[in-house]
């Protein structure tokens, strides 16, 4: 198992719509193993295939229970959901837009198709925290980001300060100044 690098905003991969899985292989397996590796290191619960510069239409959630234990893994390939009902709003983040949160309205409840990561199918139905979740990282999987739900100058906003963390970031390690 490895950690993989989590693609922050704007990079391009997270901006684009993701390709079906078609190859149930080891490496899908593996690829998947090191999404949820890389996701609980990053303090997170959820994670698609394109924030780690994958773009297969793969997610990976593990969203705690009520009694704030570990909840189930999923590992899902081409979700598709076929069902919503209910509305829920709760304020999201994301790992690929740290530091940004915004409040998106999402079905409360969802049923959903997909394919574990060696192809065999299953459906499921998912209700509050568990059904934002899968939301959210079929977004990822769509080229949408929570930055879609906002106000362009609020977009632009975050766009500018995640340019200067960068340019900070690059001065702190010793490189070149930015001029």
């Amino acid at each position: 198992m490895a950690l993989r690098k989590i693609r922050t905003f704007p990079d391009p991969v997270l901006q684009r719509v993701a390709r079906p899985v078609e190859a149930f292989d080891e490496e899908l397996a593996q690829l998947a193993q090191d999404m949820v590796e890389t996701m609980k290191d990053s303090n997170g619960i959820g994670l698609a295939a394109p924030q780690v510069g994958e773009s297969l239409r793969l997610i990976v959630l593990q969203v705690p229970l009520e009694d704030d234990s570990d909840g189930p893994i999923y590992q899902v390939c081409n979700p598709e959901i076929v069902a919503r009902e209910g509305e829920a709003c709760i304020e999201e983040g994301c790992l690929s837009l740290p530091g940004f949160t915004a409040e998106v309205d999402r079905a409360s409840i969802i049923s959903l198709k997909g394919q574990n990561v060696d192809g065999s199918p299953f459906e499921l139905e998912a209700e509050g925290l568990l059904a934002i979740c899968f939301q959210h990282e079929m977004d990822h999987l769509d080229g949408k980001l929570l930055v879609n739900y906002v106000s362009s100058g609020k977009r632009d906003l975050y766009r500018t300060e995640m340019k200067k963390r960068k340019r900070e970031e690059r001065n702190s390690d010793g490189s070149a100044p930015a001029i």
